[in-house]
């Protein structure tokens, strides 16, 4: 675990708990940077530092991946957050933008979003010309005729250094209205781009009025015939219909297919995230690979943009992604220890998985020395603390992980963001 560059040194992070699955790291150290990225990494370096943090008692993980943000603040209404908010200032180092830029916005993204941000901002293109103004709340504006399949292949080729991969939705609201065309055409961009493409599973729109309900259990069995290896299937822990969990409240019977054929899986913690519906997936022995907390203006607590619609931000009864809970990535990590999963995979699951599901290992989501020094800095409490979801389940945690700092490319930034939740003792609330 000695992989020792001698100083002097930028900062050394001294003596926390490393843990980078990347390189099998998991064990008191200390890490080193010089000229913004890493130098060493080894128990007690030595030589001089200019900054010495005592680290001792906190997680330093290799810095973490959201994979599921929404950061195209104001050109999505109050659907985009500011990217440093849920970024640097949440303890996450880089972030994936999913389907907020299109073909018709990305240039404004890469100039506004991109450029601007202290964190590193990735984007799976959105499939649909529309992108996601004003977070999708127009369904017919998502229609399959409403997507350009070269011109989109020609904006994820020459941004090629952003677009990590194709969004697209799967749900009964879509469907009912279109059938499987709209996902047949974002499958096409995919494939011309050899890039993956993600998939919302769980109801997103309201049903057209006199209309059938396609059967959401149907949903799965026709995107697995249409995805292919590598592909991403979002929110397996959904709490709306035709996600992981069918009709019968058990694992849907053509999921170990997807995961033979090769799909990956994405938590997209969000609001619609179900502790219910977790345990059922978790227990029949299906893990997802990557956790992206899908943060956005509908949950959490930020002024809505003027002009803006007055009502579907708040009012879950019209808006399917509407939440109160507030979390974070951070406290999306809490959850998934609390429903049994161990340390090393949540955080395999945050930073070396996603580096691999981006395409980007040896990159991003490791400590390895000579890349970037991004590195997250997390406080791993222990107590009684309440975890609550949208359904009103709740969740005794026996561990909290809460983000303290992080470096991103060796500069440091606090994580003070507003939107990051407060721990709620149990018994306290």
């Amino acid at each position: 675990m000695d992989f020792t560059e001698a100083g002097p040194y930028d900062m050394v992070l001294r003596g926390g708990r490393v843990i980078d699955p990347s390189q099998g790291i998991d064990g008191i150290a200390d890490v080193a940077v010089r000229e913004g990225r890493i130098a060493a990494v080894g128990a007690a370096l030595p030589g001089p530092a200019r900054e010495v943090v005592d680290a001792s008692g906190r997680l330093v993980l290799p810095g973490m991946i959201d994979t599921h943000a929404h950061v195209y603040r104001y050109v999505t209404g109050r659907f985009g957050l500011d990217a440093d908010m849920v970024g640097v200032h949440s303890g996450v180092t880089t972030l994936v933008d999913q389907g907020g830029p299109s073909v018709l916005t990305f240039p404004g993204f890469r100039e506004y979003a991109v450029k601007p941000a202290a964190s590193r901002v990735l984007a799976f293109l959105s499939a649909y010309m529309v992108g996601g103004l004003e977070g999708h709340y127009y369904p017919e504006l998502y229609r399959p005729d409403c997507i350009a399949v070269e011109d989109t292949v020609r904006c994820g080729r020459e941004n090629a250094d952003l677009v990590r991969g194709i969004k697209g939705h799967a749900e009964i609201g879509g469907f009912t209205r279109w059938g499987n065309e709209a996902m047949r055409r974002a499958a096409m961009i995919a494939r011309e781009l050899d890039r993956p493409l993600y998939i919302h599973f769980g109801q997103l729109w309201p049903l057209p009025e006199q209309a059938a309900s396609y059967d959401p259990d149907a949903i799965l069995p026709e995107m697995i015939e249409i995805m292919r290896p590598g592909d991403i299937l979002a929110h397996p822990f959904t709490r709306h219909p035709g996600g992981f969990v069918d009709r019968t409240g058990k694992l849907h019977p053509v999921v170990r297919e997807a995961l033979a054929r090769g799909l990956k899986m994405d938590v997209g913690h969000g609001s619609h995230f179900s502790f219910r519906m977790a345990r059922l997936v978790l227990e029949a022995g299906v893990v997802p690979e990557t956790l992206g907390a899908d943060m956005h203006g509908y949950n959490t607590t930020i002024p809505k943009p003027r002009g803006t619609p007055e009502e579907h931000p708040d009012k879950e009864e019209m808006h399917l992604f509407a939440g109160k809970q507030n979390f974070s990535l951070a406290s999306a990590m809490t959850s998934m220890l609390a429903l049994g999963l161990g340390l090393e995979q949540v955080v395999r699951m945050v930073t070396s998985n996603c580096a691999e599901m981006l395409r980007m290992p040896g990159e991003i989501g490791t400590l390895r020395p000579g890349t970037e020094a991004d590195i997250s800095i997390l406080s791993d409490e222990r107590g009684r603390f309440l975890l609550q979801d949208n359904e009103g389940t709740q969740v005794v945690a026996e561990r909290l992980l809460r983000p303290l700092f992080c470096l991103r490319a060796g500069r440091r930034y606090d994580a003070d963001s507003v939107v990051l939740p407060r721990p709620v003792l149990a018994g306290a609330a």
